[in-house]
């Protein structure tokens, strides 16, 4: 999957090759060589009203001001194509370059501009920018993995539950549940955006344990009056989705404090927060799969829940810890959720059980329980966040993206299959 994902990121990089503008300080060093400007008379920056343009044009300013040039927003013209016309109208005969800002680069004035200033001595210079894949560009990147977080702290618990052999459908609507509860507390009981920040932390710890307390009901089902799985947590998805509409009547829940954003869009080290978040429970989920006897014992269940039995593995109430934890995670993807988009709302998290288990089953873990791990959950949650920017990036429609990801559930699961029945 490692190797799938990486060869994801090269085949995407190749086709998003594009040619990337220059920032304003990179054109100056462009059009001067690393000198300072010339204060000869006869250059001039043409830009649009844009921001972009504007912070071009100030960039070029503030290196003739540099170089001694008296009154340098002069040689910075800024306006409409027929604006621009008018001043190099008026320049006469006088040899004059024009150094066209990013705005100003598809404007029809400057295409045959010898025809259309015969008698004028004109020379259009374009500062070029390196070609750099869209793909790769930092910000691209992050928010590639900020895309994931969700469904990454929710596949943590999904791959519990899948490697016991189950499922849990009730997540998506749990999420909405855990907004929703969140943010009506602060609303309603924490001083709405007066609330303190630790009026709204407990606001989330009780929306977040509500979800878990949920996920055992879930478990207490299946383990208790065995109930298969997809039955019980199909239900609690209706019950959880009910009670999100029936709080929120159908509204977004929006009065919550500023410092309630901090979560979901803050950041450390130039990587938002929730992304940290989605790495820390990974890395517990992993070490808990891997050094302890609970980790085995979940192995154990999904390999062989008799022989787990017979073993001395406590499976019943292990069996109802997963869904516990699957609820309580979902909870705090929620919670998240939230927290980024500064509101409560029970439409949130719809389908998104099927991406999570998407993910868990990319990553390699077996519907069938027994086999899989958290690292492959997380390289699973990648490749379809990068599938689907990828996608983006090369502009295919979202009808398109609905077949492609669906090959690749089907794809992945028949790779389980054969690897079974080899």
């Amino acid at each position: 999957m490692v190797l799938v994902l990486l060869g994801l990121c090269a085949f995407f990089s190749a086709m998003t090759v594009r040619e990337q503008q220059p920032t304003p300080q990179e054109a100056v060093e462009e059009v001067w060589g690393g000198r300072r400007a010339s204060a000869q008379w006869g250059t001039v920056v043409v830009a649009s009203e844009s921001p972009e343009d504007l912070e071009f044009g100030e960039a070029f300013a503030a290196a003739w001001k540099l170089a001694g040039v008296e009154a340098p927003e002069d040689r910075v013209w800024i306006g409409t194509p027929q604006e621009i016309r008018r001043k190099i109208q008026s320049q006469g005969t006088s040899p004059l370059e024009l150094i066209l800002a990013p705005g100003a680069r598809s404007w029809v004035l400057f295409e045959d501009i010898q025809e259309k200033f015969p008698d004028q001595r004109l020379t259009l210079r374009v500062v070029s920018g390196s070609r750099w894949p869209n793909f790769l560009k930092r910000q691209n990147l992050i928010n590639v993995v900020n895309r994931i977080v969700e469904i990454g702290i929710l596949g943590v618990g999904m791959t519990l539950v899948i490697l016991t052999g189950g499922i849990d459908l009730s997540v998506g609507s749990l999420i909405a549940l855990s907004s929703v509860i969140t943010t009506t507390l602060i609303r309603d009981c924490m001083g709405g955006t007066e609330a303190t920040v630790g009026g709204w932390i407990v606001a989330g710890v009780l929306g977040v344990g509500l979800c878990g307390l949920f996920g055992w009901i879930n478990g207490g089902l299946i383990v208790g009056f065995r109930i298969p799985p997809f039955i019980a947590t199909l239900g609690m998805m209706m019950i959880a989705s009910g009670l999100a509409f029936m709080i929120s009547q159908g509204q977004s829940i929006d009065r919550v404090p500023s410092s309630f954003v901090w979560l979901g869009r803050g950041r450390w080290l130039g990587i938002p927060l929730a992304v940290w978040l989605m790495l820390g429970i990974f890395a517990i989920g992993h070490g808990v799969m891997v050094l302890t006897t609970y980790g085995r014992s979940v192995y154990a269940i999904g390999g062989n829940e008799v022989a787990a039995r017979l073993c001395g593995v406590r499976v019943g109430w292990i069996t109802a810890s997963v869904y516990g934890v699957s609820g309580l995670l979902a909870g705090l993807g929620g919670l998240v959720m939230a927290s980024r988009l500064g509101t409560g709302d029970a439409k949130y998290g719809a389908m998104i059980e099927l991406s999570v288990i998407a993910a868990v089953v990319v990553g390699g873990t077996s519907l069938r329980g027994g086999y899989g791990t958290m690292f492959g959950t997380l390289v699973g949650a990648l490749i379809i966040a990068v599938i689907e920017n990828g996608m983006n990036l090369m502009q295919l429609d979202s009808y398109a993206q609905k077949v492609v990801f669906g090959g690749i559930i089907l794809l992945a699961v028949l790779i389980d299959r054969l690897r079974h029945k080899g």
